[in-house]
């Protein structure tokens, strides 16, 4: 998105316009909800320390004499919640900008957690009479994961209330038609964050037709609009300022108002810790760091998959050997489906399934052709003529991938990756959509835990290109948590 010039608000003193309340309903209720959490952590760390000296009480009547005697312990506990509480307020677990969205609650409370350890641990390894060191363990090991199983409880009650259009933050969106569009589409796909664009602010003389929002009226009215609308912030895309003092007076205009301004960079489908802010001279640069794709090939996601694809292997030996049997039987054809896929740097491999369909399946698809349900290249239908008994069932629970894992020990494939192609598919791939197979296609992907054979072909090489470009270890292991509840519930499965 190109910035455009445009018309720039006057600045405006506090006293010009009708100025809204010091706190809007919403911030109001972010903040007692934000507090409500506070008390909630604090209840987790208390019934987390009762159950550590209870434990470890029992442990230490099993001695004739309680092995490390400490006369404060009483203290102990309520100092460790205290101690507890203080860190994560300090390292901004209560943040209200960080609440309800990213992983800085999260690390908040991992790193606040970790310092209380070491503190008490140094602490017990100065005192002059040791308290009982099973103590801190079990409150670490215990309360750790209890606080973030209530955070996690919490967002997902959040987006959940958002989803259903509760708790939404009302912005306006400043800019070009095509620049507001364009942030319309972004926050349509993730509706649980809340953001909520009633309507937008063109620039002078320029048309916005077909942008998805009602125009409000022009930049120039943005503080009036902001009022009469009752906002909780604006966003300010592309197009709607010329240069960085034309920002600085958007930012005057609405002084006073204690409304959100949300600038967006013109980048879109970029992780966070891939961008930074670097300040030179009262210049704000966004720095990005380079796409991860060399990353996602590396040493470390291959040992990953290895150890964990030989575990799968060894546990789920009977379910593979249970459902080979069933396969067989059905029809007497052969247990396992090859397919010619192609994977990373365009290399062809044979990707192996449990087959699922009758054994003259590729014979029929020209037949059904004209039923395809999917757009672009890729070919579905929800109801497969195709598909046996046997394959419909272990295509609801996706147990007809698991023999992929002997392609991830081969090398061919990834346990988290982007779809593998077919070679046909693969011929008709548009310049930029060659950068999926920059990486091994996996078993799993962002497509699979977004809605598998629901999405869109356009919305699979997006999350797909997302992917490959922001990789890192812990969205891995966060797209193996959500996979399994993705089957689970059987969603997009067909």
């Amino acid at each position: 998105m190109s910035a455009m010039p445009a018309t720039q608000p006057q600045a405006s003193s506090p006293g010009d316009e009708p100025v809204a309340p010091s706190r809007t309903h919403l911030q109001r209720r972010i903040r007692q909800m934000v507090l409500g959490i506070f008390f909630l952590d604090a209840g987790v760390l208390f019934v987390t320390s009762v159950i550590a000296w209870w434990y470890q009480a029992r442990v230490d009547n099993l001695w004739f004499e309680r092995p490390y005697p400490y006369h404060w312990s009483p203290i102990l506990g309520p100092g460790m919640i205290a101690l507890w509480l203080l860190l994560l307020v300090l390292f901004g677990a209560y943040r209200v900008r960080n609440y309800g969205a990213g992983f800085e609650e999260f690390r908040a409370i991992a790193v606040a957690s970790l310092v209380t350890f070491g503190v008490a641990c140094t602490f017990g390894f100065l005192a002059a009479h040791h308290p009982t060191r099973g103590y801190p363990i079990l409150f670490f090991v215990i309360g750790t994961p209890l606080l973030v199983l209530a955070r996690y409880i919490d967002r997902r009650t959040l987006h959940l209330a958002r989803q259903q259009g509760r708790l939404s933050i009302r912005m306006i969106a400043l800019g070009s038609p095509q620049a507001v569009r364009e942030i319309v589409d972004v926050l349509a796909r993730a509706p649980w964050m809340g953001y909520r664009v009633i309507g937008m602010c063109a620039p002078s003389g320029q048309q916005a037709d077909d942008v998805g929002v009602p125009v409000l009226g022009e930049i120039d009215d943005v503080r009036r609009l902001a009022t009469d609308h009752n906002v909780d912030g604006v966003i300010v895309a592309g197009g709607s300022y010329s240069s960085a003092a034309d920002l600085r007076r958007l930012g005057w205009a609405l002084q006073g108002l204690e409304l959100d301004m949300l600038v967006v960079p013109s980048l879109t489908d970029i992780a966070g810790p891939r961008v930074h802010m670097r300040h030179v001279a009262g210049l704000p640069f966004v720095q990005v760091e380079e796409p991860q794709s060399d990353r996602a090939g590396g040493w470390a996601k291959r040992s990953f998959d290895l150890v964990v694809a030989a575990v799968l292997v060894a546990v789920l030996s009977p379910l593979l050997l249970l459902v080979a049997l069933m396969v067989r039987l059905q029809d007497g054809g052969p247990v396992l489906y090859r397919q010619r896929r192609v994977g990373a740097d365009g290399a062809e491999f044979d990707m192996i399934k449990f087959r699922s369909m009758v054994v003259d399946a590729e014979a029929r698809l020209a037949d059904l052709a004209h039923a395809n349900e999917q757009d672009g290249v890729l070919f579905k239908i929800r109801e497969d003529p195709r598909v046996t008994t046997v394959g419909r069932f272990i295509r609801k629970f996706s147990i007809d991938e698991l023999p992929q894992l002997f392609n991830v020990l081969r090398g061919e494939m990834s346990l988290v990756g982007p779809r593998p192609p077919l070679v046909n598919e693969y011929e008709q791939y548009e310049q930029d959509t060659h950068r999926r197979l920059l990486v091994r296609p996996g078993m799993t992907g962002l497509w699979q835990v977004s809605g598998r054979s629901d999405l869109p072909w356009s919305e699979a090489v997006r999350l797909d290109l997302y992917y490959v470009d922001n990789w890192s270890m812990v969205i891995d292991l966060v797209i193996m948590v959500k996979t399994v509840k993705a089957v689970l519930v059987t969603r997009g499965a067909y």
